[in-house]
């Protein structure tokens, strides 16, 4: 009886022992776990690896792409080329936590979505990479530690990558720094090329032949002390014309900007060529306007000569000047009409004809040419030309009768024909400048005709017509084999009616009151402005040619 009271006392014994054990070990746990939450939740950075490592799980698992060290360390060229976009990084939680308390708690089906969101992005983006540099310069070193740590590819170069956000050469090696430094100035260059790019395609597609006239104080390009080929009939100002408002205007086209006139460009440009004007006295003062234009780029005027030692004049002749220094030769030759004036026998007398079947006998010289500026248009309006009677001539037979806008178009032909036939378009640039207006008021240039009042440009021009031999021009241009640009002055010229040399185009001792020019041009002036269109039609050109070889 004894020994089992004892064995049950023994027995409540242990079982009180084994309940306060248990008791024990229960409150440690308690205490123990109590205390793991604790921490968790008062170190955002443990808190953050271990979210992170469950969602980098999550990600792998659910088809997700996990971010890597490599991810962080690509960039983005147009980020490098100055343009900040939308991060992938700021837009994931641990980017958001390096500011936030340690209350802030990012659930999992946040986290899903805000992955959701992003793979989103990157399918709308085509899968553009964004530039981390750019992006972390808020966020502290040990945020990107931390990442690169739990993507178990940290490396000693890579830790030198995550504290130099702040530069966008990353130190991590001289070959990574001499590719990186590569491929930001590729960025540039792309940028420059693409920029440059729009610029001219905007210059290309400009219509140069809408805008207005701009007073400009720093035109004239030269003046007529520095310049020794204009001629008396187009020197105004040493012929007495004391207001020079006329050579400070600056035509301004309408839909872009126009590029003023560079002599040293134009002579790179016209480097070992020849660059040759064809036409009448309205093409001699274009010629001799481009020769002052040109000599701003020459600082020993010996360097230009004339090749055959004559002194220019509005007698018949041949001009060629030479620029020693480039090797280019500017020239102009005379034809009225562009077509052979010839005679015939009328009657019992031989009276002069216009062949307007046979081109002009100079036409021989014209060839090799690199660059050809034709014009006529002038002497189609004097009395013969207009009245057509016993004057045109084709083959042996010449016309009794023809009227001049028929004669003009036949004329034209037959120089269409010439140019089709006998320039290379792979090396002679050709183009044709039409007519230049007339400013005549009370009469003709025979009958009284003058413009001496007038001293700055015209506000309106509506009441012109545009002259029908430009429209003939234009037609036939358009049947043309060969690439002919038209430079049309028509309409820009027609304001200046200030511009002309009016009682100036002659010394006071040599004068016909009686007589005015209005119909050349006075130098500084107009002409000027003639050779800036050509000098952009050049330019325009040249980089037409140079894009073509680069894609080919």
């Amino acid at each position: 009886m004894n020994h089992m009271m004892e064995r049950q006392r023994s027995f409540s014994f242990k079982s009180t022992r084994f309940l306060v054990f248990s008791f024990t070990l229960s409150s440690s746990f308690i205490f123990l776990a109590s205390l793991f939450t604790w921490v968790i939740k008062s170190n955002p950075s443990v808190h953050q690896e271990t979210h992170f490592q469950f969602n980098k799980s999550f990600l792998i698992l659910g088809g997700y792409k996990p971010i890597t060290v490599g991810s962080l360390s690509s960039f983005s060229s147009n980020d490098l080329a100055g343009t900040v976009k939308h991060s992938t990084v700021k837009d994931t939680p641990f980017a958001k936590a390096a500011n936030a308390s340690g209350s802030d708690k990012f659930s999992v089906s946040k986290e899903i979505q805000r992955q959701e969101n992003e793979s989103e992005v990157l399918e709308d983006g085509d899968n553009e990479t964004e530039d981390p540099e750019t992006e972390q310069e808020d966020a502290p070193g040990s945020l990107i530690e931390d990442i690169e740590v739990e993507s178990n590819e940290l490396t000693e170069e890579d830790e030198v990558r995550a504290n130099s956000v702040d530069k966008l050469e990353l130190p991590s090696g001289k070959e990574h720094k001499e590719e990186k430094k590569t491929r930001v100035t590729s960025v540039d260059k792309n940028e420059v090329q693409s920029n440059r790019k729009i610029e001219e395609k905007k210059a290309d597609s400009c219509d140069v032949t809408k805008g207005k006239w701009v007073y400009d104080e720093s035109y004239p390009l030269y003046t007529n002390g520095s310049c020794p080929f204009i001629d008396e009939g187009f020197n105004c100002d040493s012929n007495g014309r004391r207001d020079r408002n006329y050579m400070k205007w600056k035509w301004q086209p309408r839909d872009c900007d126009f590029p003023r006139f560079n002599a040293a460009k134009m002579l790179d440009l016209i480097r070992g060529k020849r660059l040759v004007f064809v036409g009448d006295s309205i093409n001699r003062n274009q010629w001799e306007s481009m020769l002052c234009m040109l000599m701003g780029a020459i600082r020993d005027p010996k360097k230009v000569y004339e090749t055959h030692g004559r002194r220019i004049t509005k007698e018949k002749g041949n001009y060629s000047f030479k620029f020693v220094d480039y090797k280019c030769t500017v020239e102009y030759y005379v034809s009225h009409f562009l077509v052979h004036e010839s005679k015939a026998r009328i009657g019992q007398k031989r009276k002069p004809t216009l062949r307007i079947d046979a081109i002009d006998h100079g036409s021989s010289k014209w060839r090799g040419a690199d660059i050809l500026v034709f014009n006529t248009a002038h002497w189609w309006s004097h009395y013969k030309t207009k009245a057509g009677i016993n004057y045109y001539q084709e083959g042996s037979q010449v016309h009794p009768r023809l009227d001049v806008s028929t004669a003009f178009r036949k004329a034209l032909m037959t120089w269409a024909a010439w140019v089709d036939r006998r320039i290379n378009p792979g090396r002679t640039q050709v183009f044709f400048r039409n007519s230049a207006p007339s400013h005549f008021r009370g009469g003709g240039w025979n009958s009284g005709g003058h413009c001496m009042e007038a001293a700055w440009p015209l506000n309106d021009t509506s009441g012109m017509a545009y002259p029908e031999k430009n429209k003939i021009v234009e037609e036939v241009i358009l049947q043309m084999k060969t690439p002919v640009t038209l430079l049309n002055v028509t309409c820009l010229s027609a304001y200046r009616i200030d511009g002309h040399p009016s009682i100036y185009g002659k010394k006071p001792g040599n004068r016909n009151s009686h007589i005015q020019d209005c119909s050349h041009w006075c130098l500084p002036g107009v002409p000027d402005t003639w050779n800036e269109i050509l000098y952009f039609h050049l330019q325009s050109k040249q980089r037409s040619k140079h894009q073509s070889k680069s894609q080919s």
